[in-house]
């Protein structure tokens, strides 16, 4: 659980039915937020006193704003609770909220209902009283719908926890670039101011000479202590440390990791790109760095991506205490059997070893692209098993989150590819998957997760107000044709 971050629990109710009643459905809420918070929700979820009238529900809605460690608020209509006193305070509140929509007690007690349990348990309309001024004010929030101790809301609960870990994240992200975007190329760019104003994310840029000082200043006896390291995380070949052109190429991917680490927590970036055409000072691409900075969460994109290094970093954060492992992808080339057709994913060096199924190997091979020397890199293949793939789109006139289920399976033997690789079977199938990405403006770069599922970015998507679009096992062409064409219209007719 984080314990840096919390959720506000906010019950709505009225004096109309007195203090005794009011009592029971403060004990009420408690109780579930005691329950929420024994389910390995990741957020700590707080019970707020409950909220009865217009000044009470604003200045809740205030504190909320003011607490940097409040992420979203959490709202339930215990009784019913006359919406116009939630105007002031729906207005104002700045944060993520999700509307609860459930009932204390499970099942109605046939035998022994009375007036008294029907005051208290008003849900049923209290929340629908609630649900008009939201659509009324169209607000952007989330609904869940069920009792309190099932296990889909519990799971839902947790997606969405999860994704306003995520968007919390996004408010205050720094993204550094080193060096430009690869040149010519379209998808990776995009509108920085734009982006700051939908996301949070402070993209700036670095000449690879500020890289290169930091990188220069490394110590011998840190180099040594991370090749230590090395050498007891990573599968290693009992001759390749004894080979001096080995070892020398491993002490220089030290030495820009190192920098990298230094550079990036000196400027308080979580999120960094590279491209191989800005390399001046380096003497190889750094590979083996990115992977292992991916591994301790920050996010990375190539060839100045910027985009999906932030997206990256926000699907870091939304799985944090997961195991199943989140990496910068890249959509590579296909296996086009049409009994079973297939994408490899893969890119020169950077994939994330925590998607790795077995221990990295790390090598050193020449690259035949950047000019530089050889690179160390890790080597693996991914593990299998459901996963997707995320990219963030610059539309122009809006942002768009596309995603497309996939299932991992065990790639062939590659000898001769000497780099991190993932094999899986898009949702529905290649021809279709492939077809529609292509449709909405897919990128070639994805944000790549066994971790996280379609719930998480669409709470993500809803939080930060853009398009989103998910590919999965009931996509079909002529459908999402007409999605494509019915959110188009939608966002010119609804131009800030």
């Amino acid at each position: 659980m984080n314990s840096t971050t919390s959720l506000w629990f906010l019950t709505g109710s009225q004096h109309l039915y007195g203090d005794e009643t009011l009592e029971k459905v403060a004990q009420n809420s408690n109780e579930i937020v005691k329950f929420f918070n024994s389910q390995n929700i990741p957020v700590q979820i707080m019970p707020k006193p409950v909220l009865t009238s217009s000044e009470a529900i604003a200045q809740i809605c205030l504190e909320a704003n003011a607490d940097r460690s409040c992420i979203g608020v959490i709202c339930w209509m215990h009784t019913f609770s006359p919406a116009q006193m939630w105007i002031n305070g729906l207005e104002i509140l700045q944060k993520p909220f999700l509307h609860l929509h459930t009932q204390f007690n499970r099942d109605i007690p046939w035998n022994d209902m009375d007036m008294d349990f029907m005051n208290l348990n008003q849900s049923a309309h209290g929340d629908r009283e609630f649900g008009y001024i939201c659509s009324r004010m169209n607000l952007n929030r989330a609904v869940l719908v069920g009792h309190w101790q099932d296990e889909q809301l519990i799971v839902d609960l947790n997606s969405w926890s999860r994704a306003a870990l995520g968007w919390n994240e996004s408010k205050s992200l720094k993204v550094a670039r080193l060096g430009d975007n690869m040149r010519d190329v379209a998808v990776t760019e995009g509108n920085k101011v734009s982006a700051r104003i939908q996301f949070g994310w402070s993209v700036a840029g670095y000449g690879v000479g500020e890289l290169v000082r930091f990188v220069n200043k490394v110590s011998d006896s840190e180099i040594e202590g991370l090749i230590n390291e090395y050498s007891q995380t990573y599968s290693l070949d009992t001759k390749f440390l004894a080979n001096s052109f080995n070892k020398s190429q491993l002490v220089e991917a030290a030495r820009i990791e190192l920098g990298m680490i230094h550079f990036l927590e000196d400027g308080g970036f979580k999120a960094f790109t590279t491209t191989f055409e800005d390399l001046h000072g380096l003497k190889q691409l750094p590979g083996l760095a990115v992977q292992r900075l991916m591994e301790k969460g920050y996010g990375f994109g190539a060839e100045g991506d910027w985009k999906t290094s932030a997206l990256l970093r926000c699907m870091k954060v939304m799985s944090q205490g997961m195991n199943g492992g989140t990496s910068f992808m890249e959509d590579y080339t296909y296996h086009l059997d049409p009994h079973q057709m297939k994408v490899l994913g893969a890119h020169m060096l950077e994939v994330c070893p925590s998607i790795a199924e077995t221990k990295p190997s790390l090598e050193v091979h020449p690259l035949s692209i950047g000019g530089k020397e050889d690179p160390a890199r890790l080597v693996f293949s991914a593990k299998q098993g459901k996963a997707l793939n995320a990219t963030m789109l610059d539309m122009g006139n809006r942002f768009r989150l596309l995603v497309n289920t996939v299932t991992a399976v065990k790639p062939e033997q590659l000898p001769r590819l000497p780099v991190a690789r993932a094999l899986w079977i898009p949702d529905p199938d290649l021809r279709t998957s492939a077809t529609a990405w292509i449709l909405a403006g897919g990128a070639h770069h994805t944000g790549f997760s066994f971790d996280i599922k379609p719930a998480h970015m669409q709470y993500f998507a809803d939080m930060a107000g853009v398009e989103y679009l998910q590919i999965d096992e009931k996509t079909e062409i002529h459908s999402f044709k007409d999605q494509l064409r019915w959110n188009e219209m939608y966002y010119q007719l609804n131009k800030k």
